[in-house]
Formats: C-alpha cells, structure tokens, sequence
C-alpha cells in the first residue's frame, strides 16, 4: 500500500499519532509522522524549555516543511491532519500534491467562522494581537476545560503531561487567511469531528466539507458523538482510525 503521512496540529506533536502510526501500519501502509519546525521532542520538555523562536513560527514554514517531504517521497501520499494539520492538508490537496485527504477537526479556510461562543472564545485568546509574538502557553487545566474536555480529570490531566506542548499564536493568525480553492476537482476529502469539540465545532467542520461544491469529487463527513478536539487521542480513538481505514480502502486507497 502507499504512504501515509500525519500531520499534527498545535499544542502537539508527533508523539500524539503513536497509536494511529501503529494502528494504520498494521494494516499495510508506510506511515511518516513528521514534526513541525521546532516541535520535536519529548513534549514534557518541549514545554519545561521552549525552543527559542516558537513563537515567531508560522503556517507557511510549516506548509513548506510537509511540501519538502512529500518531494523527497517522489510518490503522492495520503495525508491525515488534525486541526491546523487538516487545514494544511486542504492546502496541499488544493496543490494537487496529495493522494487523499482525512481532516480531522480541521481548522476551516477562507475566513469560515461559527457562531459557537467557545469558537470565538478560543479563537481571540489564541490570537490576541496584543501579545505579540509571545508563544500560548498551554496549561493543564485549559488543556482539561477546551481541548480534551469529555476526558475525566486525572486523565486529561495524564494525556497532558504525556503530549501537550506551547505553541505560537502566530501559526493560528495565519490561519485565519489562508486560502482554498474549494471550487476546483480534488481528490478524495473525508471531514471528521467530535460532536464536543470546543476549539473546532462539529458544525464548522461540516460547512468546511460543504463548501466543497465540485460534483465529480468525493467529500465525506463522519461527525462522531461524544468526542472532543482530543479525538485522535481520548477513549474510542481506534473507532475513528477504523472509519477512517475503512474510506480509504473503499475508496482503492
């Protein structure tokens, strides 16, 4: 089978596809988890000693880092990416660089917003212009109340010592203007979401696939009960792997 490459999203890095690297190796493919500029590491001490510079970190190093890889691959891969992980696999399906996308509580495109009060609560803490490039620092109990909120106390409390890390506000600004043609043939895109997620609402996740209008292109939606934005990570994640395992083969992928 071909290659998979995962992209993480802020507040994580690699360490957080460990159970999906093993899961989607099992089943035959060669998976790549790469790290953003600056995020590789133990996130423990990611977050006890932040690199220099993370806060100055932005969308386009990062997209320029994924495009790198997948030239070195010289084949075109599946790409699964959570939150500005899914954002950025939009932009390079937009690129014609990919073999299939998975979005995964996907930051949207376009300046698409929601109404939801957490959304925009988020959204103005994370991008608050009047910090600068001060990095966001993530803290155990935010990590608990918006990231993994369906989680129990103590293990949120758990998955954040083991995979939380800071991150730069920077990265999230400029997601806010980054463009997709959602006009044009893609390749095959499935949208996945947690019905409790804070930072993502399941309904932005379901407008992002809906602005999708080329009828000859395939777009999927799964939007999964009970899930947080942690939905890779949180109880029942093998449930979202298997769907995710399952469109892809469907689709000869």
């Amino acid at each position: 089978m071909g290659n998979i490459i995962f992209i993480h999203g802020m507040f994580q890095n690699p360490k957080s596809w460990d159970k999906w690297d093993a899961y989607f190796t099992e089943h035959g493919y060669n998976c790549l988890a790469p790290s953003w500029p600056l995020h590789a590491g133990d996130p423990a001490k990611l977050r006890s000693n932040p690199p220099a510079n993370l806060g100055q970190l932005g969308l386009d190093e990062i997209v320029t880092e994924m495009e790198s890889l997948i030239h070195d691959l010289g084949t075109k891969p599946i790409v699964i990416g959570h939150s500005v992980g899914g954002l950025i696999t939009q932009i390079l399906a937009n690129r014609g660089l990919i073999e299939a996308g998975v979005l995964i509580s996907s930051v949207a495109p376009n300046g698409m917003l929601d109404l939801d009060w957490s959304f925009f609560k988020n959204s103005v803490t994370i991008a608050n212009p009047l910090k600068g490039d001060e990095p966001i620092y993530m803290d155990v109990n935010t990590f608990h109340s918006v990231f993994a909120n369906t989680l129990a106390e103590e293990e949120a409390k758990e998955m954040y010592q083991k995979l939380a890390t800071h991150d730069s506000r920077n990265v999230f600004r400029d997601c806010l203007t980054a463009k997709v043609d959602v006009s044009k043939p893609h390749v095959p895109l499935l949208f996945v979401s947690g019905s409790e997620d804070k930072i993502i609402p399941a309904d932005l996740v379901r407008k992002n696939a809906e602005a999708y209008t080329d009828p000859d292109s395939i777009t999927e939606c799964k939007i999964f009960p009970n899930r947080s934005h942690f939905i890779c990570g949180e109880t029942g994640w093998e449930e979202v792997a298997k769907h995710v395992c399952k469109s892809l083969k469907a689709h000869g992928l």
